[in-house]
């Protein structure tokens, strides 16, 4: 839901429609830095100041906050804080807003973490493999004795093993599979 973002001008309340313009450039905006040959934008860091990371943790906790109620919260203007969310979103620190998502009652009881071997130079394409699965909420490249870290969530036990078994082991960059299946999870959320 990366295309979501927060409300409506400043003086208004509701977070339902986008603040600026929709996206018309090529790296989103016509004065948008350009992609990287994996397509998604490149962003400098940014330092945050105070008031920049309030405003990240109330979002954080409540994506729905209203304009108004973040300014007072901050302790700053509507207009200001309206132009600092504006500003973590096109420097890509806010990401997008959404729904946390209990996975169990939405009918995935079942949750895995799993550990691709995958082939030399092949993430990209692993990548875009995986990113087209329903059940996959979070990939990762990474270091150590496997190359990628999947997160999935499936209605039960045996759609979790037609997963690995017909999906992810079909694929040809994939040379070999470890599932860990999470018996708990918790969302951390910022403090209050």
């Amino acid at each position: 839901m990366a295309s979501e973002r927060m409300a409506d001008g400043p003086g208004g309340d509701r977070p339902e429609s986008s603040p600026r313009a929709p996206d018309s450039g090529p790296g989103g905006r016509p004065d948008s830095p350009p992609r990287p040959p994996d397509g998604r934008p490149e962003y400098q860091p940014r330092a945050l100041d105070a008031i920049d990371r309030d405003i990240l943790q109330m979002l954080q906790m409540d994506g729905r906050a209203s304009i108004r109620s973040v300014a007072e919260r901050v302790h700053v203007s509507r207009a200001n804080a309206y132009a600092r969310i504006n500003r973590l979103i096109d420097d890509g620190v806010i990401r997008g807003f959404g729904a946390r998502v209990n996975h169990e009652r939405a009918g995935q009881g079942a949750s895995a973490y799993i550990t691709l071997k995958i082939v030399q130079n092949s993430w990209r394409t692993v990548r875009e493999q995986l990113r087209r699965l329903p059940e996959a909420s979070h990939i990762a490249l990474v270091s150590g004795d496997f190359d990628v870290l999947l997160m999935v969530h499936t209605q039960d036990n045996r759609s979790l093993r037609e997963l690995v078994l017909t999906k992810l082991q079909a694929m040809p960059e994939v040379l070999s599979t470890r599932t860990l299946l999470v018996f708990e999870e918790e969302d951390l959320e910022p403090d209050a």
